[in-house]
């Protein structure tokens, strides 16, 4: 239904513009009845659906409306399955249809900056690309049900530890390349109905009043046509907010925000005007909800669940399988040890906490998908609610495990270790988690060890087992997923999302994290995740992007379909892969892209293309990647704006960031050429490496016969002459004038930089 929005606007009072900019209640908006303005509803759960339920706590974590859980972002990521995540977000949409939710809070993108984020599990990557294309996937998916989404938390929020307080310093480069560019092409291409400002501040100012961030760069540079809503009490100043992007305050603050609003009105430090504007953009999504909301909708929750199982299962990561330990044989006996595997841990702690319609008991999965021709025992090996080591329960697990074939430890991280609101202290298992690893270890040879975590773990037991499946946080279906995997029903076909050291010390931020006070700086830079192991050549427990499966691949033929470009042109990469083993599977192709020669710090490689295949045993098939001017360019913060340095480029393809298999170059042609205006104190190095000020130089040096200069300019074996010219390449302009004992003047300098400056 089309609506004149700005006659409705011109209807309220100022009191009533105000009011709508802040929530009525904890997950609901403000409704006008005497001008028909519908309240709409928001709720958590990028994975999930939290509604809480009538009458109960505001919060509402554990009285939720059943809903599915899917897995975890940190899951979900590692499935690369940019199709399958689609289909989760219209699943997640069709529910919030049916339990009238108008906009679904998710999905996070935040950067996994630290393993020890406390709220790693619901974010994608370490990488920005393999992030926004995932939440981009997402937020289609959402949305294509008429059901928005919030894009969260907008920006640099990347710890727990003093969330609400702490300023993250960071550069502007290192903003644009890593931070920002994982909300960028899903703000661009997803247009998700909100964003969700983060909790901190960044650079010195509160991420809900910051102008450069709500307005400058997601309005006025990616085109942004939604809301911006605050995380959940993240306003600090109500009107300096408005001002700067924010136009809806949640939860409500029953009058105060909007009399903070009034009151800079009336004393003029708010215009009107302004206001207006945020309260347009707030009812474009409210009647955009309104006019998409489906009466009597419903979903079909075993549907949904057995979705949850096929991502699961293409989520989870095969890290290690020696002597093809798997997939289990359905014959013999097999011991399942570990609480988990009856208590299982399927999704994290916090707003992201969903109370699901079913949840697989793994154990009985295991025993279903085995059959009746494997014995199954099990054995508790630890509580979950400690981590003391109970000898009983160890000797237990020792004696079931002797006595089986094969046993499957069930392991993991515990709900109390990672969680919003606080982050990990390490990255250790529970003692008694890895007591239970090494007592099986001296009595069975045979040891499947299955993840039950969120976030990276260190494995100093990982020589004492033959298997590790990394099952993150699968959802409510895990237990059937995993049970798949295990057996050989599913071939895995995951791969990470993120590093996994093998020390705390060795990942980037370990130095800056969580920084000291309310301030944290994020001096690693761009080199993140992947892109710090590359540069300091530090060997990781598992790299990005590695992921084992039962059969194997080739890779052949790789096209490029121009051997130069224009910076401005496409690029179209193409390679043949090949399932070279005896049972079908999926393959993720990465392409990753490496500056040879840069002028500026650029990491090793970085991703820049993905593709997920299915592959029949000895069927082949051709993927084809685009590159455009992004997958070539660095932030330039003097022109402000993406820039490519002219020169050649590798083009990589890998298994993973350390399998790299195929290469071949391109050269790519800049549209830009920066060159600063010369000064006396330009370097004479600089000058010379410039293709087309360096004649120049030699030229009018020549001609004015400093022959002693001038020698410097020339190409010569003699090594005295070689190792005079490397002195002389960080001398500035200026010594020109004082070497040359008075033979070239002031005067002279001058003319030369300026006859030098018409060229630039």
């Amino acid at each position: 239904m089309k609506r004149n929005l700005k006659d409705i606007i011109s209807q309220m009072t100022i009191e009533e513009k105000a009011s709508l900019c802040s929530g009525k209640d904890f997950w609901r908006t403000k409704d006008i009845e005497r001008l028909g303005i519908p309240s709409i509803m928001l709720a958590d759960g990028p994975h999930g659906l939290r509604k809480q339920e009538e009458g109960v706590d505001h919060l509402g974590i554990y009285d939720s409306v059943p809903a599915t859980c899917f897995p975890s972002a940190a899951g979900v990521a590692s499935s690369w399955d940019k199709e399958l995540v689609e289909k989760m977000g219209v699943a997640l949409g069709e529910e919030s249809q049916a339990l009238n939710v108008d906009v679904l809070l998710g999905p996070g993108v935040n950067i996994k900056r630290s393993p020890l984020c406390g709220r790693n599990f619901e974010y994608f990557s370490e990488d920005p690309y393999l992030s926004t294309q995932m939440a981009t996937s997402h937020i289609k998916g959402v949305q294509s049900q008429g059901v928005g989404t919030s894009i969260k938390h907008f920006a640099a929020n990347n710890q727990e530890h003093r969330r609400m307080s702490t300023d993250a310093i960071v550069d502007e480069r290192t903003l644009r390349e890593i931070y920002l560019a994982s909300f960028e092409t899903a703000v661009k291409e997803g247009q998700p109905w909100t964003v969700m400002c983060a909790y901190n501040k960044v650079n010195g100012e509160y991420a809900s009043e910051h102008p450069y961030l709500l307005t400058e760069i997601l309005r006025d540079e990616w085109g942004y046509e939604g809301f911006v809503v605050s995380d959940w009490g993240a306003v600090d100043d109500r009107a300096a907010g408005l001002a700067s992007g924010l136009e809806l305050e949640m939860p409500s603050t029953n009058g105060i925000g909007a009399k903070k609003i009034m009151d800079a009105i009336s004393n003029g430090q708010l215009s009107e005007e302004t206001l207006d504007l945020a309260v347009e953009r707030y009812l474009t999504i409210v009647y955009k909800a309104v006019d998409n909301d489906k009466a009597n909708a419903s979903f079909d929750a075993e549907a949904h669940h057995q979705l949850a199982r096929e991502v699961a299962s293409e989520s989870m990561v095969l890290l290690k399988n020696e002597a093809s330990i798997l997939p289990l044989k359905k014959a013999g006996s097999l011991a399942v040890i570990g609480e988990f595997a009856h208590n299982p841990r399927y999704q994290g702690g916090g707003s992201s906490h969903i109370n699901p319609t079913k949840v697989d008991n793994i154990l009985e999965q295991v025993k279903h998908v085995s059959g009746q021709e494997t014995k199954v025992t099990y054995a508790k090996g630890y509580q979950l609610e400690n981590d003391v080591i109970d000898e009983r329960l160890i000797e237990e697990a020792s004696i079931v495990a002797a006595e089986a074939d094969t046993a499957v430890l069930f392991v993991g991280l515990p709900d109390r270790y990672e969680s919003e609101g606080y982050d990990r202290k390490h990255l250790r298992l529970p003692d008694n988690h890895i007591k239970l690893i090494e007592a099986v270890a001296e009595v069975q040879p045979n040891i499947v060890v299955v993840l039950s975590n969120g976030s990276p773990v260190v494995m100093p037991w990982i020589d004492k087992v033959k298997a590790v499946l990394e099952g993150y946080l699968g959802g409510q279906a895990l237990g059937g997923a995993i049970a798949d995997l295990l057996f050989g029903d599913v071939n895995p076909s995951g791969k990470l999302a993120e590093t996994f050291p093998k020390e705390l010390h060795h990942n980037p931020s370990y130095l800056n994290f969580p920084g000291e006070g309310d301030r944290v700086e994020y001096k690693e830079g761009v080199f993140v995740g992947y892109r710090h192991y590359d540069a300091l050549q530090i060997e990781p427990l598992f790299p990005f992007g590695y992921g084992l499966s039962y059969t194997t691949y080739e890779y052949s033929n790789l096209v490029l379909d121009q051997g130069s470009i224009q910076d401005t042109d496409t690029l179209t990469v193409k390679v043949n892969v090949k399932n070279t083993g005896e049972v079908a599977g999926k393959e993720i192709v990465q392409l990753y892209v490496h500056d040879k020669v840069s002028t500026v710090n650029r990491p090793e490689k970085e991703l820049k293309g993905f593709t997920k295949v299915e592959l029949q045993p000895g069927e082949e098939k051709v993927v084809s990647f685009t590159l455009n001017k992004r997958s070539f360019a660095y932030y330039n913060v003097e022109l402000k704006d993406w820039h490519v340095e002219e020169g050649e480029f590798e083009i990589l393809i890998g298994k993973s960031s350390r399998d790299i298999v195929l290469r071949d170059t391109v050269y790519v042609k800049s549209s830009i050429t920066i060159r600063k205006q010369v000064t006396r104190n330009t370097l004479l190095g600089d000058l010379l490496a410039d293709p087309v000020l360096a004649p120049i130089l030699k030229e009018m040096l020549v001609q004015a016969n400093r022959s002693g200069l001038a020698g410097i300019m020339e190409d010569s074996d003699d090594e005295a002459s070689q190792m005079r010219a490397e002195m002389l390449k960080y001398m500035p302009l200026r010594g020109i004038v004082n070497f040359s004992q008075g033979s070239f003047s002031e005067e002279m300098l001058n003319g030369l930089i300026e006859h030098l400056n018409g060229h630039v």
